[in-house]
């Protein structure tokens, strides 16, 4: 064999062992592609031995050309089992592509118990009202005792109030901010104290243990059972519909005297009867009344001097009625599918 046959066989080896050291290096596909395009390209070191067969004895050709297939072949079989091991275990960073389109976000939506909420607050302010706040546990005065209910009544029984250590409690209704409004500042008072509230009702579709309640209260010289119509039925109208109708009917409440409770013409049927009114024409939707003066006693405001109502209503039963929700617990459940409604 020829002299200058021996010498590119040897630089065959040569490369090929220094394949083998880089291929064994590679860590990423940047830099498979470098190894590639060392080896591989027009330019590379493969073509490069190609270049010199022209020059040998045409009988050693053919052995020296075998030998140069055999490494090129090796060199791109190496090559793809390197880059099909690498696919599989893809850093972030390789596996990166920003020629495509970014991912869209997704945005979350207000709960809609709090767009209900912040509507009647909305509805209540353009009236005149200020927003109210008060703490979540309370003393059993305020919840209790300054609101004219009695330590006989119900809702002091350990059944229906989740008591706390030291005489503490959490609010079952927000009526204890309008005792507190009423220590602070003299009449005019006119008030709504949103919030949350907690009784020990076992959850079913129209209780939970945990709801959301607003409270108000309007005090003054000369305040009527007439202005309370006015409030609740310009609040009906301006939630609902023109056309919802009020009605009062008596009630009971420590609180107020006379008390009552009021109810809006079924939504559903415009007071025909249906389903969800249970064919009666209108929805009960909770109490209100005049601000008992017993009451008055306790925030040392003169009732010889000023009268004042009272109202309430659920935030959960408004949402109900609103959207047409039949179960309570829906709202709590955390559902995306029912909450991206809203």
């Amino acid at each position: 064999m020829a002299q200058q046959s021996k010498n590119i066989l040897s630089e065959i080896q040569g490369v090929e062992s220094e394949f083998e050291k880089e291929v064994a290096a590679i860590d990423s596909v940047t830099k498979l592609e470098t190894v590639r395009i060392v080896f591989l390209s027009k330019k590379g070191k493969l073509q490069s031995l190609f270049s010199h067969l022209g020059a040998l004895d045409p009988q050693e050709r053919p052995l020296v050309g075998a030998e140069l297939n055999r490494l090129k072949n090796r060199i791109q079989e190496d090559l793809l089992e390197k880059k099909s091991a690498l696919g599989s275990a893809k850093s972030p960073v390789d596996s990166f592509d920003p020629t495509l389109p970014g991912k869209t976000p997704s945005f979350g939506t207000i709960h809609p118990l709090m767009q209900v909420l912040g509507e009647i607050e909305n509805i209540f302010m353009g009236m005149g009202f200020r927003v109210e706040e008060g703490p979540e546990i309370e003393t059993e005065f305020y919840n209790f005792e300054a609101l004219n209910i009695p330590e006989d009544h119900p809702s002091r029984d350990m059944q229906d109030t989740f008591y706390l250590p030291d005489n503490y409690l959490l609010r079952t209704h927000t009526s204890p901010v309008q005792i507190r409004t009423m220590q602070k500042q003299r009449p005019p008072v006119r008030m709504i104290a949103p919030g949350r509230c907690f009784r020990r009702d076992t959850p079913d579709a129209t209780h939970s243990p945990t709801f959301h309640q607003v409270e108000g209260l309007c005090v003054d010289k000369g305040v009527s059972f007439a202005d309370l119509k006015g409030v609740i039925m310009a609040f009906a109208r301006k939630l609902f519909d023109a056309e919802v109708k009020v009605r009062f009917r008596p009630g009971f409440f420590p609180f107020t005297e006379p008390s009552a409770e009021y109810d809006f013409s079924c939504i559903f049927c415009s007071g025909q009867g249906c389903r969800v009114c249970k064919n009666t024409g209108w929805l009960e939707i909770s109490g209100a009344g005049m601000v008992d003066p017993a009451v008055f006693g306790f925030v040392d405001y003169d009732p010889a001097i000023y009268t004042g109502y009272a109202f309430g209503m659920g935030v959960e039963r408004i949402a109900m009625l609103k959207y047409q929700v039949h179960d309570i617990r829906i709202f709590y459940e955390n559902d995306l599918r029912f909450l991206r409604q809203f």
